[in-house]
This record gives structure tokens, sequence and C-alpha cells, in this order.
């Protein structure tokens, strides 16, 4: 014969049955919340990392372009810096006197074109502005 204890031992706990439904819905609403958060602010950071990433390349360009102006008084056939990993660059323009580099942004940076001229003129078209500099985060202005 089983006294009252050993039938409530055996049982286990009355308050060990597991997450409520409600519990569970409330801990999903909190992710959904810091995920909408927090993936919008991650996407910004990569893409201000490539951004600083192109615009070194671009930078680094331009030196090249003029040390290669005044080893041959000219641009044409100058050497045009390589791709990154979200940009094509290209160099245009190569005449005598005159290049432009364009890094234009491929994949998640798609709407983004940075250029850079021999008057070093900087130029940014995207989703974060335009205007006569390289616009390198969301908000900022020339």
């Amino acid at each position: 014969m089983k006294t009252e204890l050993s039938r409530r031992l055996a049982a286990g706990p009355k308050g060990s049955s597991g997450f409520t439904l409600i519990e569970l819905m409330i801990a999903v609403a909190i992710l959904a919340i810091l995920m909408s958060i927090a993936v919008p602010s991650y996407r910004d950071y990569v893409r201000r990392g490539a951004v600083a990433e192109v615009t070194e390349v671009l930078g680094a360009g331009r030196v090249v372009a003029e040390q290669f102006f005044l080893d041959n008084r000219t641009y044409e056939d100058m050497p045009c810096p390589g791709d990154t990993r979200s940009f094509a660059i290209e160099c245009d323009d190569l005449g005598a006197d005159t290049y432009t580099i364009t890094a234009t942004g491929n994949g998640q940076m798609e709407d983004f074109v940075f250029t850079i001229d021999q008057a070093n003129l900087r130029t940014s078209d995207g989703p974060w502005g335009d205007g006569n500099c390289w616009i390198a985060r969301r908000g900022d202005d020339c």
C-alpha cells in the first residue's frame, strides 16, 4: 500500500510540464523585435565595410595613375585597379590628360557607384545619397 507522499513523488513536481504556448509566443515575439533591429544594422555595417574597401582601392588607383602619368606624360594605357568582392572597377576616358575610375557595385551593393578622376573629383551615387564626395554611410552628405 502506497502512501500519499510516495504517490506524489512518483508523479513528479506539479509545475515541471515544460513551456506554455504563451511563453513560447512571447519568446518568439522578443526574438522578432531584436531581429528587426539587428538585421538592417548588420546590413549597413557590411555595406560600410565594402564602401571603405572600394574607396581605398580608388584612392590607391589614383596614386598609381599619377605615377603612371609622371613616367609617361599620358594616362593612356594606365593600369586599372582590380575588382573587389562587392565592386567592379573600370577605367574610362583614358586620354593624354584625363581619366575616370568608376566602381560599380554588385550583389548587395548593386545600387552604389563611386568615381574619381584626374582632378581628384570624387562622386558617389546610391541609396545613401548622391554628390561630389564619397558618401560612406547612411545619413552622410557632401
